[in-house]
């Protein structure tokens, strides 16, 4: 008698193999959308930031911790890890005020949750302010092969692992009504432009306030106005974003824009 074979909706081989990326993607569609649905969110806050920056604590005790044999190499690098240890601890405390704020609201869903990329440094920042606030955290993890995923501050229900970065990107422009850019690397750069690029050709029909936090990062590390003076972008897009120094500016920025927008279609 012949061996039957599970169906290919159990058979973990086929769900593995190029055959099957279709199922894959939708799986990467439907199952946070079910999350969502469940935990009753309604639309979120983006925090975007590198995962390389740390806590003022942490940075403080490696820094304390290096010995007299160090390199001078490894000593400037824990000298800009204290240095930019300001934005991690930025981080938290907007996230919590934003969510104390969001949690006064009268609403029958959970709207403006902080979400982030769910690994460490900025994104766990975040996500630790929004839990210290006693609010819902979202963490959309992409899985690689030599970085962390994850961080102990996601709520447990809202703790998504992708595979692919465009069905993350996906999530985190979909909901979303509000974005915060901290410092940070290629990864960083990538969703940004992403979506301020949707935005800007209108891909995106609602309205995003962006804030790029940190006025000496983003002015060293993209020379805005040059853009403009050789027309590879326009005057009106530099309204696109507001650069932003204090967690104060930013949450008054903000809370401003969200309250007075009246959002459209997602896309």
């Amino acid at each position: 008698m012949n061996k039957i074979e599970n169906p290919f909706f159990l058979n973990s081989e086929f769900l593995s193999s190029p055959d099957a990326r279709s199922i894959r993607i939708a799986a990467e569609y439907l199952g946070p959308q079910n999350r969502f649905i469940r935990n009753h969110i309604e639309d979120t806050i983006v925090f975007f930031g590198s995962a390389r920056i740390k806590s003022l604590e942490d940075a403080k005790k490696e820094l304390k911790s290096i010995s007299k044999n160090s390199s001078q190499q490894k000593k400037i690098r824990l000298e800009y890890n204290l240095m930019m240890s300001r934005y991690y601890d930025d981080a938290k405390y907007l996230a919590k005020t934003l969510t104390q704020w969001s949690k006064k609201l009268k609403k029958s869903k959970h709207r403006y949750i902080i979400t982030s990329g769910g690994g460490p440094g900025i994104m766990e920042a975040a996500n630790r302010g929004a839990s210290e606030a006693k609010g819902l955290a979202i963490g959309l993890n992409i899985t690689l092969p030599h970085e962390q995923s994850g961080n102990k501050w996601t709520t447990p229900d809202l703790d998504i692992n992708f595979h692919y970065f465009f069905m993350r990107k996906f999530w985190m422009a979909y909901l979303a009504k509000a974005l915060v850019a901290f410092p940070g690397g290629f990864g960083t750069m990538d969703e940004l432009f992403e979506l301020l690029t949707l935005i800007q050709t209108k891909k995106i029909k609602k309205t995003i306030p962006i804030v790029l936090y940190g006025k000496e990062f983003w002015e060293n590390i993209i020379q805005w106005d040059y853009l403009v003076k050789i027309g590879t972008i326009s005057k009106k897009d530099l309204k696109l974003f507001k650069i932003c120094d204090s967690v104060e500016d930013a949450y008054n920025y903000l809370i401003t824009k969200i309250t007075g927008t009246h959002t459209g279609p997602n896309f």
